[in-house]
Order: C-alpha cells, then structure tokens, then sequence
C-alpha cells in the first residue's frame, strides 16, 4: 500500500471510529414511529428533508409543496442538506417511512473531516505519514466544528477543507478548475455561509497569482481569474433554477460576531478545564455563534511555529491566502468590535449586503483551517514527530466537546405531545392546519416553539400537507392570521390542531389529545373527529 493511500485509509478510519462511538443506529438509519422526538436545529433539517422525500419532483427542484401550503417552501430555506436530499429522493421509493439523512450526513461529515484536512496538507507540499496523521486528528478536533452539533448543515466543514486543499493546487496549474466549480456548487447545495467561505479559499488563487513576483502574475493570474469567475457563474447559474434568489432573513449583522478574544478563550478546553465557564460575549446575544477558540494544540503549536522561523516567508509567498483570511476575520469580528465583555469599536449601521449573513462569527472558521495547516507546514519542516504532537494534544483538548457531541446523540427527549393518536390523526387527513402557526409564535414563547415542532416532526413521517414551517428566509414575509383562518368553516380531510398558546382558537367539539385540541372531518366520513380516535382523550 502506498504512503497516500495509507494516509488517507488511517484518516477515513479515525473519522469512522469517531462517527460510530457517536452515532447510534437509531440516529443514522431513522423511521417513522420513533419513541423520541427531534430537537432544535436538526427537527428542523429533519422535518424539511422528509416533507421533500415524500413529495413529487418539482420546479424548482429543492420545492415541497406539502409543507408550508399553499406557498411551499425550498428545503434551503430550512436547512434541508440539499446535497444529501437530491441523492436520496431518487432512492426515496426504497427507503423506510419516515426516513431523513440528518444522520447520515452528521457520519459522512465525520468520516471526511480528517480526509479533507489529509487531503489540504498533501496539497500544500507535506506528504509524510506522521504529520498526515496529526492533522488529521486536529481536524477531527476542531472545536468551532464540533460545536456545529445541533446544526447538521454547517457541520460540512470538510467542503472547507476540500477547498483549502485545492488553494495550492490550483496555484501550481489550471488542471482542477473544473473540480474547483462542482465543489462551488456542492457547498452551495449544503449551505450557502459553506459556500461564501469556500469562495473566499478558492479567490485567494488569482489574488496570490496576482501578488508574487512578475513570473507568476503572467502565467497564471489571468486563467485563475477566469476560473473563479466559473465558480461564480455556476452557483449563480443553480442559485436561479434552483429558487435561491427573492428571499430574504431576519438581518442583524453584527450581532452574532466573533469577540476578539474567541480564537483564545478557553471555552470547553479539556486540557484548561474551568478557566472560563462561558462564552465570551460583548454583544449580548451570547457569543456562541463567535465561539471560535482554536484549541489548545493549534495554539502551542502556532507559538512554536512562529518561534522557529518561516511564518513571514510563508505569508509572504501566499499573500492572496492572508488577505482573504484577514478580511473574513474582519467579517466575523463585524462592524461592532467586542473584546472581552466591551465593545471597543461601533462603525454604526453596516451595509444591507451584509444583513443577509448576520450569524457572522462563522466566517472565522476557514481561518482556523487556514492555521492548522499552516502550522504543521512550518513544524513538518523542523520535525514532522511535532505535528503528530500537535494533533493529540488538540485531541485531549476536545474531549469535553467530544463528549457534549455524544451526550448530546444519545438523547432521547420524550414527547411533549401524544404522539400515538396524533401519528393515528395525521394518517386518517388530508392535510393539516396547526395552530399557533410559526409566525404566531411568541418570540420567547419556548413551549410553543417545542411543541409547534414536534407537531411537525409527527406530521412528517406520514408528510400531511401542513400549513406552516420553521423557515430561517422566506420570499414572503410571514404575517399572523391564525385568528382569521381558525374562523373559517373546517374543509373535508382538514385536521385542525390547536396547541395549548391557541386553544382558544379551537371550535367546540373538538377531541382533548393530550395538551392538544384536534378537530376536522376524516376523510372517510363527514362526521366529526370522535373523542375516542386518541386513546384517553375525551371531549373539549
């Protein structure tokens, strides 16, 4: 076997090792009828990519009709995982109810995340076995990476690191252009923030073409700037047959940024356990989507790194790379600076482009990437034993996050809502109309935020058209009318729910299923929903 293949096979193996400890089976290969109900971010993803699965082929393709009706929703919009979606609604005949790829992605991203980093340092010039496993393992114990856990779609940090690797690549030659365009349109299709970092990589090419001496600029500055621009043409190109375009968030940049202290605050570090106890925050939003601390590993090694010498040289022959990593740094710091609990700098209001990637801290994670093999180039070159140090010392860092990440799988959160009658309801209707409606929803209003989900979890494995959603962008933007549309006459096949924050909405007459009114006519009949179709219900 040759060294790269086994650089690669012991990377694949230790993502795999990490993907099964983690992971149950219930996780990865789900169903409908489970005993435990989906939370947060990943109800979401789930909800979104089974209503997809069990619909028909439309146009645009990431559309479900089935949910939010009558406007459909573009599973993008709910974090879908369109890359993995697409692939598994042509198999979707195949698969069990109820099922979603949630988890199987959480196991391919685990699986790649060490590949991808392998992958980046083969291709910035260090092919030896040693550091090939160290960074490896630092991947693997990335903390902003590991913090993703509750949301499945930004966990695809090995596209950054597939990017990262093509950055030298495509410096030396053309030849992977092509490959540089489909991997553009790949992190688009798993989320859009993967995919303006992926571009931010591949833009250093022609910038750093551009930057060195007059050799470089007229060989090769030119094409890359035309492959990049082939970049940008194709996610554009699917940005519109898809149905990206015309939808808008809440906004609010700047109020998720990355504190200045982030990449060496100690948060959940297992070799410093206890220095700090929480986030650091400045803005008042509670710092977790700026958590960027680097790790104790990556940041003994980068001091070891600059001390030995060939920072500057390095930085110096990558110029493009260092400028498109300080301005997304700038872009995650924002335009309100915090450091520690201050903040030190407000630039006022920022330009409405940026409204549209308010979570901005995020954009500090290819930097970190950008670091790490950096460093294990420069310690590679003094002693290759020091990257494999390296990688196990960020690997005993991470274990409190490593374990947060397994605890957090095994969970199993009971039902809020009786899921037995409700699956039995939601299989006898045509549709459902569930009260409160997401727009409806206080913004504090916790209970009804878990229970709103469950009911959609629930709705999900059988995919009833439901009048609403969890939608992070829409085209639309969502107005409360749960008041005039719970007035309106009950349709044929219609379930109406009503959740304890609407119960006043519900009409007489309807059946008590657990904290839940539910009322309609069945399909099969035109008599109302009997007190006794949920066991140990009764009557409003």
């Amino acid at each position: 076997m040759s060294r790269r293949a086994r650089a690669y096979l012991l990377a694949a193996l230790l993502g795999l090792v990490l993907a099964a400890w983690t992971f149950p089976p219930d996780v990865l290969l789900p169903h409908a009828g489970m005993a435990w109900a989906p939370v947060g971010d990943a109800a979401q993803h789930i909800i979104a990519q089974r209503y997809f699965l069990q619909d028909s082929w439309r146009w645009p393709p990431l559309f479900a009709m089935n949910l939010n009706t009558p406007e459909g929703l573009n599973i993008a919009f709910a974090d879908g995982i369109p890359l993995l979606a697409l692939p598994l609604k042509l198999v979707a005949a195949w698969l069990p109810q109820g099922f979603h790829g949630i988890g199987i992605w959480y196991a391919i991203s685990c699986v790649l995340q060490p590949v991808a980093a392998v992958w980046a340092l083969r291709g910035a010039g260090e092919k030896r076995l040693l550091p090939a496993i160290g960074v490896a393992l630092a991947a693997l114990s990335t903390p902003a990476w590991l913090g993703r856990y509750g949301h499945a779609a930004l966990g695809g940090h090995f596209l950054l690191l597939l990017s990262l690797g093509l950055y030298p690549r495509l410096v030396r030659g053309p030849r992977l252009w092509p490959a540089a365009v489909a991997l553009s349109v790949a992190m688009l299709l798993a989320h859009p923030y993967l995919m303006m970092m992926g571009m931010a990589l591949l833009a250093a090419v022609p910038l750093t073409l551009l930057l060195r001496p007059n050799r470089g600029r007229e060989r090769g500055w030119i094409m890359a700037a035309a492959g990049l621009g082939a970049c940008m043409a194709a996610v554009l190109l699917v940005m519109v047959l898809f149905g990206y375009f015309g939808a808008v968030g809440d906004g609010g940049y700047g109020r998720y940024a990355m504190n200045l202290l982030s990449p060496v605050w100690p948060y959940r570090s297992g070799l410093l356990p206890g220095l700090v106890t929480t986030e650091v925050d400045a803005t008042g939003f509670g710092g977790w989507e700026g958590f960027n601390w680097l790790g104790a590993g990556l940041l003994l090694g980068l001091v070891l790194a600059l001390w030995h010498g060939g920072a500057w040289d390095l930085v110096r022959r990558h110029a493009g790379l260092a400028l498109a990593m300080l301005g997304l740094t700038v872009l995650a710091v924002s335009q309100r600076v915090g450091l520690g609990s201050q903040i030190i700098l407000d630039l006022g209001q920022a330009p409405a482009v940026l409204e549209q990637f308010r979570a901005s801290g995020r954009f500090f994670w290819p930097v970190a990437y950008v670091l790490l093999i950096g460093v294990a180039l420069l310690l590679a070159r003094w002693r290759p034993w020091l990257v494999l140090a390296l990688g196990l010392l960020q690997f005993a860092d991470a274990v409190p996050m490593r374990a947060a990440l397994h605890d957090w799988a095994a969970r199993r959160p009971a039902w809020g809502l009786e899921a037995a009658p409700l699956r039995a309801l939601f299989a006898t209707h045509e549709r459902l109309s569930l009260f409160p409606s997401w727009p409806c929803i206080a913004p504090r209003d916790e209970e009804s935020f878990s229970l709103a989900q469950q009911a959609l979890a629930l709705a999900s494995e059988t995919a009833i058209p439901v009048n609403t959603m969890q939608v992070a962008r829409w085209r639309t933007p969502p107005v409360c009318r749960d008041t005039e549309l719970a007035a309106t006459p009950i349709g044929p096949g219609e379930l109406r729910l009503f959740l304890p924050a609407a119960r006043a909405l519900a009409p007489p007459g309807c059946a008590v299923v657990g904290q839940a009114l539910a009322c309609g006519l069945t399909r099969r009949s035109a008599d109302a929903v009997p007190p006794d179709t949920a066991a140990g219900s009764s009557s409003r």
